[in-house]
């Protein structure tokens, strides 16, 4: 940017820019500055859209309304949000997609920038059916599109029916190949550069620009022909919605398994180094696609997912749109009425089901809404320690409350992957929170010297309470010690209810409710915490024993 232009910009921030005038004098060298400093330009192109929409509500003016506009023109290309105010501008505001739903998808639409914007590799997004999660994600396509018409990009799902769907959607909201004067969007005012090459119908392909061996975007179901016939660019997108077809599907593993490996071998493949994924659908089962990717990279930073249910915690619906579109709260609540549980916790709330092998289910264990009963019914307050050094195992220690009606309240629950340095901390200020008469750690890979440093540190804090620590025996499994206590958890536990619980707590009952008696755990830890808990309270945790001759 030239000295000149930077000193007349920071002029006119001296001046009153509520004045149109001034106002379209900033704007106009923002646009003639956006070869230089784009970043510049556009925060300058910002201000005057923040202005514009304030000046054109307050003194109902044509003249800030039309700058509103030119100025949301020059940010649609670089703004996924500012490219859906512009499309649908001259729509009517019923009609329009994006605004009347803007409440609920707005954070998609800022997932979506980030990951255009370098943020993130990946971005799973799971909402329940016909609320706008693939629409949302066609636009972005077409966005891409306008801003890299020579690069390469795929779409794919469970069949074909749905490939021709998405091409079909593509080319609708793009309308490169309609006359201009019985246009609905405005793309070609966006991207005035861009311009259909040529589309096939039956290979499903839009090539824009320049021409080359690969499409600009490729829409093809999973069982369509991909290998030498397609290419994802690394500037590109891989674009993946709905692998899983339907309930039925989703409760084989066997084909969940081969839907996993279509997506590897099949989808995967076709990308190029620095290629980004966003892969769409219901969650179904723990072990479909999303679910496996998720599984795979749920800690990494530049993989996210977003998972909007149907139903708030506050059990209001999430997607109650303007004009009357959407759902309501009652249709949602009427749905769940009807539904299987499972499924209705699955397609409409996001959370993934394994019906098979489930030892603890959510349905089946008991909850309280977090208010304790009266103290004058408290027996003893106790926990229980399953110890981690870190390293992808968890620490967890429930702590219990137990009352004189026979249920011991699950108050509050410790489940951390840190090292000592950061669990040991807070356990010891969950100690003296809790203040509980017995604690016990597993003695097992070091346990016993981690319960004499918590008993130490509890000293120096003035506090003391009965702390034991002993090995658990080789004579019985983890799983069956889990099998055996798992009936008088699911009888005399109470958890918290979901919207009481912290993060802590919610992901240790997400790990208790997904634990199979029958097939591969990848962590135990919270059904080891929670029986381990079980058995202190009925007096049953392992001692240790040495032979020695009768003494008579």
């Amino acid at each position: 940017m030239s000295e000149k232009n930077k000193k007349i910009i920071q002029g006119l921030y001296r001046k009153d820019l509520t004045n149109i005038k001034y106002a379209s004098a900033l704007l106009d060298m923002a646009i003639s500055e956006k070869s230089d400093d784009l970043p510049y330009a556009l925060e300058q192109a910002k201000a005057v859209q923040r202005i514009a929409a304030e000046q054109s509500r307050k003194k109902n003016s044509v003249d800030f309304a039309n700058l509103y506009w030119k100025a949301t023109l020059m940010l649609a290309p670089y703004s996924f949000e500012d490219f859906l105010y512009y499309m649908e501008k001259d729509r009517d505001p019923r009609k329009r997609f994006y605004m009347p739903r803007r409440r609920t998808l707005k954070v998609v639409v800022d997932d979506l920038q980030d990951l255009e914007d370098g943020k993130l590799d990946f971005y799973g997004l799971s909402m329940p059916p016909r609320t706008g999660k693939s629409t949302i994600c066609i636009f972005f396509l077409a966005w891409i599109m306008g801003r890299r018409p020579n690069s390469h990009s795929a779409m794919s799902g469970h069949s074909g029916d749905l490939a021709d769907g998405f091409y079909t959607e593509a080319l609708n909201i793009m309308e490169l190949d309609a006359p201009e004067d019985k246009t609905i969007y405005h793309f070609r005012d966006i991207f005035p550069e861009t311009f259909l090459q040529k589309k096939s119908a039956e290979k499903r392909e839009i090539t824009l620009n320049d021409p080359d061996r690969f499409a600009t975007l490729t829409c093809r179901g999973i069982d369509g022909t991909w290998t030498g016939a397609v290419d994802i660019s690394s500037d590109g997108y891989l674009y993946v919605d709905d692998m899983v077809r339907d309930r039925k599907e989703s409760l084989s593993p066997s084909r969940l398994e081969g839907r996993y490996q279509d997506y590897l071998n099949v989808l995967v493949d076709r990308k190029n180094d620095g290629t980004k994924e966003l892969m769409v659908g219901t969650r179904w089962n723990v072990m479909d696609p999303l679910g496996r990717v998720e599984k795979e990279n749920k800690d990494d930073p530049r993989y996210r997912f977003r998972k909007i249910p149907a139903l708030n915690e506050k059990n209001e619906s999430n997607f109650i749109y303007d004009y009357g579109l959407g759902f309501s709260t009652d249709h949602y609540l009427k749905m769940k009425e009807r539904l299987d549980k499972n499924e209705w916790e699955a397609k409409f709330q996001q959370r993934p089901f394994v019906r098979e092998g489930l030892l603890f289910p959510e349905d089946a264990l008991q909850t309280y809404n977090g208010v304790l009963p009266p103290e004058s019914g408290l027996i003893r307050k106790l926990t229980a320690c399953d110890v981690a050094w870190g390293g992808g195992d968890s620490l967890s220690m429930p702590w219990g409350y137990e009352y004189d009606d026979g249920f011991i309240y699950i108050a509050d629950w410790i489940f951390n992957r840190g090292d000592k340095t950061v669990t040991q901390p807070i356990v010891v200020g969950k100690t003296l929170y809790h203040k509980p008469q017995t604690m016990h750690f597993e003695g097992n890979n070091g346990g016993d010297e981690y319960a004499d440093d918590i008993d130490r540190q509890l000293r120096e804090q003035n506090y003391s309470c009965s702390i034991t620590s002993s090995k658990a025996p080789n004579t019985m499994s983890k799983l069956a010690k889990i099998i055996q206590y798992a009936p008088d958890v699911k009888r005399r536990f109470k958890f918290l209810a979901a919207n009481k619980r912290d993060e802590e707590y919610h992901n240790a009952m997400d790990e208790l409710t997904m634990f199979v008696q029958i097939g591969k755990n990848e962590h135990d830890d919270a059904a080891d915490g929670i029986t381990q808990l079980m058995m202190e309270v009925q007096g049953g945790l392992y001692a240790d024993c040495e032979a020695c001759e009768r003494p008579y």
